[in-house]
């Protein structure tokens, strides 16, 4: 049986932001709507102390390929529609796990 990882990550422009601050309450009320709304984890990747811009990266893991798509489908949606930013770089990629154990590495 294969498992699916499914991961999307998406830069979020705040230009017009003057402090941290201020993108914190941008950012931080989005993501907490994601977290209680979809069944995924999400994170504030990179871009923390930067006011124009921020990171942000979500993952999903399930049995079938096509509902681990739909749930980062939706996030996305959610996303675009939910913030006083632009979302301008998005990366998505769903791998497959297919319970074979990878030789240990050397170490």
């Amino acid at each position: 049986m294969n498992a699916y990882v499914g991961v999307f990550t998406a830069r979020l422009d705040t230009p017009w932001v003057t402090s941290l601050k201020e993108k914190r309450a941008v950012i931080r009320p989005v993501m907490e709507r994601i977290k209680a709304r979809f069944p995924v984890s999400a994170a504030r990747v990179a871009g923390l102390d930067e006011h124009g811009w921020e990171l942000v990266g979500f993952s999903v893991i399930g049995g079938d390929a096509a509902w681990v798509a739909e749930v980062l489908d939706a996030v996305e949606r959610f996303l675009r529609g939910s913030g006083e930013y632009r979302v301008v770089v998005l990366a998505r990629e769903i791998i497959v796990f297919d319970g074979t154990v990878s030789p240990e590495l050397p170490g």
